[in-house]
């Protein structure tokens, strides 16, 4: 009877022992884009770096996971969330009711607002429906800067593109009067070389919420509250330990997280 509870104990203990390293090996896939400077960018040798990725990593890291990062096409990025290619998006998406229809989101982990930017010889004056009028507009198709483009600037053409850096060697070479994305993509794009053609006219105001949400959240797939909440919980947790301020301060000289919601 004893060598059988002792081989039941041992056999239970294995167990327990094999069930703790499967929950700290558990992997959480992250999806990015890998084109928007400075939140997330493709390195020349392959490595997805920038805001995103490092808020994303300190996130695992409070939930005690394994984070892998998969690059995917702005365009496909929620139908391969839906698909099952990755667990979550973090890739600077806008919380908006259309989305939210698709996926669920977390609470926001950053809000900046946008911006429009022009050649630095440029004659225009301000960044209104009148302003512009007669101008071509670049802005990153399914964004909520084109969402807004498309209904503010019904004066304008407005021009499509894939990615910000796309929309910037545009404006760059002449083919485009502005271009309208995240004031912070524009102004780090503004402090390179690339950028020193242009400046940024002006921020269009108001910026509703009915639009551009409420921030920048995290996507995951509907029905999946679980994940949301811890990666809530995550998100605050590193906000209060100093972690979120120490990421913030390495690409930002201003808190990037917007006012409290």
């Amino acid at each position: 009877m004893r060598i059988a509870l002792r081989i039941a104990l041992a056999a239970s203990a294995a167990l327990l022992t094999l069930g703790v390293a499967q929950a700290q090996e558990k992997t959480l896939r992250i999806g990015t884009e890998g084109a928007y400077p400075p939140f997330n960018n493709l390195t020349s040798d392959g490595q997805l770096v920038g805001f995103d990725i490092d808020i994303a990593k300190a996130l695992c890291d409070e939930m005690k996971v394994k984070c892998t990062f998969v690059a995917q096409d702005w365009d496909g990025i929620i139908p391969a969330l839906q698909a099952g290619k990755f667990d979550a998006i973090v890739a600077s998406m806008s919380i908006t009711p259309e989305r939210q229809e698709k996926v669920d989101f977390t609470h926001k982990y950053y809000n900046t607002p946008s911006a429009i930017a022009v050649p630095k010889d440029s004659p225009l004056k301000g960044v209104t429906k009148e302003d512009l009028a007669g101008k071509n507009i670049g802005v990153a198709t399914t964004t909520t800067h084109f969402n807004y483009a498309s209904k503010t600037y019904t004066d304008s053409t407005i021009k499509g593109y894939p990615s910000s850096p796309e929309e910037q060697a545009d404006l760059a070479n002449g083919r485009l009067d502005a271009i309208e994305d995240d004031i912070v993509v524009l102004q780090q794009w503004l402090d390179s070389p690339d950028g020193a053609c242009c400046k940024i006219l002006g921020q269009p105001s108001p910026q509703p919420v009915e639009i551009f949400g409420p921030g920048a959240g995290i996507a995951v797939r509907k029905g999946e509250t679980d994940l949301v909440n811890k990666l809530n919980a995550a998100i605050d947790a590193i906000r209060a330990n100093g972690k979120y301020k120490e990421i913030n301060d390495k690409y930002f000289k201003f808190d990037v997280y917007g006012a409290e919601s």
